[in-house]
């Protein structure tokens, strides 16, 4: 087995370098989505062009990982409307999930991540997916970025001094802060370009809106709510996901109360994901158990699966065929366009 520190110098030696271990020029910020505002960051971790720079390199790089071979893309590629196409994805350590990688557009707006909200705020999820997902030591991690030129000099440019577990957490933060769909057809439509969408299209949005109900949780801009809803995913099978009600519930034991009322209510409850760029976030929902987005529509237009816990917003839907091709016309219209990921060089 190679040495940890034989694969770091032998993996940094085999990326290609920017100047004299450089990061590329720092981007400008991405103006917000429109309808709603910038995307709030601590007080402790302003969002600046150099934070992201080093974020999005620190995002691609697989030095981050115990064994040197997955960074955060592993789970979230552009390409994938910033999920990795899989219905679970691996850890570092070759083990399954038991979810599926949530894309990240948007991610910024939510206060509680995860599927089941246990991270409260970006920085607590990435440091967590750091940690578990990637299985690394932050402190001994960031100790070995320091010995990397380029990126002792971004840190120092970034934040005033080396690299540590915590300003690498803040690093990627502020990039992922970053991750905002922009200038698909719908918003090139709300903006008044005439043809950006077809007929359908809008008479889907109608559909979304006034006739299925789906914006009681998909709520524009961001097509989430940001809450936790039971729809019945997984009540089919003999030991369900818990979700959100377990959180809440081990959070009470741990404070030595009660079982509350909501953890209970919300057993089998789980995020409300954006539908922005829904088309590239296949397969769905928290288990990845459904392939086509379809199929994803016709679930909640049947009302779920029946459960105790059932949200009682999510009922039964009886479209036309008409009305079903242009629900899904406009959700495909909320998914920009395909376009080359440039990623960034490594020092």
């Amino acid at each position: 087995m190679i040495p940890r520190l034989a694969f770091l110098v032998a993996a940094a030696a085999a990326t290609t370098a920017v100047c004299s271990s450089d990061l590329q020029e720092m981007p400008p910020l991405p103006k917000h989505l429109a309808g709603q505002g910038p995307p709030k960051a601590p007080a402790d971790n302003k969002t600046t062009p150099e934070k992201v720079a080093l974020g999005k390199s620190l995002f691609f790089d697989k030095r981050l990982s115990k064994s040197g071979t997955m960074s955060c893309e592993s789970c979230h590629l552009p390409e994938k409307g910033w999920t990795d196409g899989l219905p679970l994805s691996k850890k570092d350590d070759g083990t399954l999930n038991t979810r599926h990688s949530p894309t990240l557009f948007n991610a910024a707006y939510a206060d509680d991540l995860y599927w089941d909200g246990r991270a409260a705020g970006l920085e607590k999820q990435v440091l967590a997916a750091w940690k578990a997902q990637m299985g690394a030591d932050p402190d001994a991690e960031a100790k070995e970025l320091a010995g990397i030129p380029g990126y002792a000099k971004a840190f120092e440019k970034a934040f005033g001094g080396p690299p540590t577990g915590d300003t690498v957490v803040k690093a990627l933060s502020a990039f992922l802060r970053t991750l905002l769909p922009e200038d698909a057809p719908w918003d090139r439509h709300e903006a008044g370009e005439a043809g950006a969408v077809t007929p359908e299209v809008v008479e889907g949005f109608r559909i979304f809106t006034e006739v299925a109900n789906c914006s009681l949780c998909h709520v524009p801009p961001l097509y989430t709510d940001t809450l936790f809803h039971n729809i019945g995913v997984g009540f089919d099978k003999e030991k369900p996901d818990p979700g959100r009600g377990k959180i809440l519930a081990d959070a009470a034991a741990k404070e030595g109360k009660p079982v509350p009322a909501d953890a209970v209510s919300m057993t089998g409850a789980f995020k409300t994901p954006t539908l922005r760029a829904v088309v590239d976030s296949a397969p769905y929902y928290h288990d990845g158990s459904t392939a086509r987005l379809e199929d994803a529509v016709d679930f909640l237009l049947k009302g779920g699966v029946p459960n105790p816990n059932l949200d009682p917003k999510l009922k039964p839907k009886s479209l036309s065929e008409k009305e079903r091709a242009a629900l899904l016309a406009f959700l495909r219209s909320l998914t920009p366009p395909a376009r080359p990921y440039e990623r960034p060089a490594l020092p």
